[in-house]
């Protein structure tokens, strides 16, 4: 349910289509905990930078792998993230499509 800086809605792709993307700009994801992960940063990275810090594609790809292969980062951010902000909106968590 994510929306652009427009308020537009925002497909978020499959995590295939991220990970073609990312090798389409040699981007290799070292820490692939959650398969999701990387879609679910693209799509927030797109919809909430794309166009203001995040300038294009090659940058965009740069921020999923910083995102996701941050050392100190905890493994499982995205995810994190994405349940809290499901929380915040009163959104129903889909735990049946994810066991």
């Amino acid at each position: 349910m994510m929306r652009d800086r427009k308020g537009s809605r925002v497909q978020v792709p499959d995590a295939k289509q991220v990970e073609e993307f990312l090798k389409s700009y040699g981007v290799e994801l070292q820490r692939k905990e959650g398969y999701y992960d990387p879609a679910y940063v693209f799509a927030m990275a797109k919809s909430d930078y794309f166009g203001s810090s995040i300038t294009d594609d090659a940058h965009l790809a740069l921020y999923v792998k910083d995102y996701i292969d941050d050392r100190d980062g905890n493994e499982t951010r995205a995810f994190d993230e994405f349940y809290i902000n499901c929380i915040a909106k009163g959104i129903d968590f889909p735990w049946e499509d994810l066991i």
